[in-house]
């Protein structure tokens, strides 16, 4: 949604499928990429390594930023379905082709 704002496109596809970073329009695409994958996985040399790649290739506060961040969004989906939270039906029809294209209704988070 922040494209639609700034007027930048995004290829989704770079999250998932490990795309180069430019294709996705995100600067340090790749970095950032490799430390959410690396803290899923938690693997701890991974985050490491990720972390350390991150502050060296933009700084220490967009790390800690990244990492609230993902965080953050790790939180989300737990609360929701701990609470039973339903996807709206409006969200629902919005997303059908978004979720549709990535599979997202694989992921088992909050009903649909």
């Amino acid at each position: 949604m922040s494209g639609n704002d700034t007027g930048d496109e995004y290829d989704l596809t770079a999250v998932t499928d490990g795309t180069d970073e430019s294709l996705s329009g995100i600067a340090h695409g790749r970095q950032l990429n490799a430390f959410v994958e690396a803290v899923i996985v938690r693997d701890r040399e991974a985050v490491d390594a990720a972390r350390a790649a991150l502050v060296e290739s933009m700084d220490l506060d967009a790390m800690v930023d990244a990492a609230a961040t993902i965080a953050a969004f790790n939180a989300f989906p737990r609360i929701a379905d701990a609470t039973g939270i339903p996807l709206e039906p409006a969200k629902a029809d919005f997303t059908v082709e978004l979720r549709d294209d990535y599979d997202l209704n694989a992921l088992n988070h909050a009903g649909v």
